[in-house]
């Protein structure tokens, strides 16, 4: 048996030709609106998305502070964290902006004595917090998250225009169905 050739049209379905259905037209309507609103969704969507990573970010920076501690404990220099190998957990001390003495655990260097002092940052309540991130990677983070919901977006409305395709499809194949039914026998004898 003998494989056939399928040829591809672009276009095909707002040509005029007599072989053209209405749901022919409908479904181009369909794409092309889906294409539509999936570009401009996901671009609004893209850009609400960073704005709001970027907006938390910005809370997130605009509350940590910088303070000095003590270390309480020596760290041995061979103890090493999971993460990271030249950095481990310690017990420190420090003044909050209130004046307020506190001690919690900290990443410091490996191999730091007692009574050394420590860079730390704190929140406005006067407790430990990570280190905020550069510029850098603030930026990294905005980028990726605004393509990431974008795409998401983009997508979903693309999704959304190809169910409506199937089914506007399975009603001309059903009409076609019941077309033939009606003329399958002006055309010859039925089998069956």
């Amino acid at each position: 048996m003998r494989k056939t050739k399928r040829v591809k049209v672009l276009g095909w379905r707002w040509r005029r030709n007599q072989l053209r259905r209405p749901s022919d037209v409908v479904e181009a309507w369909i794409v092309l609106a889906a294409w539509a609103f999936a570009a401009a969704g996901g671009t609004v969507a893209g850009v609400a998305g960073a704005q709001a990573v970027d907006a938390g970010q910005a809370r997130n920076g605009a509350v940590h502070q910088p303070a000095t501690a003590v270390m309480l404990r020596t760290v041995p220099r061979g103890a090493r964290a999971a993460a990271d190998y030249n950095r481990v957990r310690a017990e420190v001390r420090w003044t909050d902006a209130q004046g307020t003495v506190r001690t919690a655990t900290a990443d410091v260097k490996a191999g730091t004595a007692v009574g050394s002092s420590v860079p730390v940052w704190t929140d406005g309540r006067g407790h430990l917090v990570d280190e905020p991130t550069s510029p850098v990677v603030e930026t990294a983070r905005v980028v990726m998250a605004g393509t990431g919901v974008g795409l998401a977006g983009g997508l979903f409305v693309l999704a959304g225009g190809y169910l409506i395709r199937l089914r506007v499809e399975r009603r001309a194949t059903e009409g076609w169905g019941e077309e033939w039914e009606r003329t399958g026998d002006r055309w010859g004898r039925r089998t069956g």
